[in-house]
């Protein structure tokens, strides 16, 4: 008779994964504010990573997975907060190209840095070889491309 645990219900893994996804991402955002950047939600991460270097609203909306007008209303949220601004597009004056500012770079810059600090928190608490054997699995698990920037359209469809 063995006397291990059973395997727990099959829904219990996406929703752990979820789990752990929240807590790394809501202490970002807590450290962020303390940091002088209290309006930056979940959702701004990903728009800034499609943004790059600059795009159109139009192809935000693509690359995030959203409607023209939902990519609109980000932008305008990003701008009123300074993270973006719009420019003229100097191949075609009617298109506007958002870019991140100042502002928004810096927000990028504190969280990559902030990522790495929970990352290593995460080293001292379980163990260096327990953390890159937990990202080794998860990497053999998905797909190889790592910025799947429609997350945010793919929790919004119904």
């Amino acid at each position: 008779m063995s006397s291990a645990p059973p395997d727990p219900p099959g829904f219990e893994l996406p929703l752990r994964l979820f789990l752990a996804f929240r807590v790394i991402i809501d202490e970002l955002h807590a450290e962020l504010a303390r940091e002088g950047h209290p309006e930056m939600r979940p959702m701004h991460g990903f728009v800034f990573q499609a943004i790059g270097p600059g795009t159109t609203a139009v192809e935000l909306g693509r690359r995030i997975g959203v409607s023209k007008q939902a990519a609109g209303k980000m932008v305008e949220t990003l701008e009123r907060a300074g993270y973006v601004e719009r420019t003229a597009d100097p191949a075609d004056a009617r298109r506007k190209i958002v870019r991140l500012t100042p502002y928004g770079v810096d927000a990028l810059a504190r969280s990559a840095q902030i990522f790495d600090r929970i990352r290593g928190d995460w080293v001292r608490r379980l163990g260096a070889g327990q953390v890159r054997a937990l990202e080794d699995t998860l990497r053999a698990m998905t797909p190889d491309d790592l910025w799947r920037l429609d997350m945010p359209g793919w929790f919004g469809t119904t």
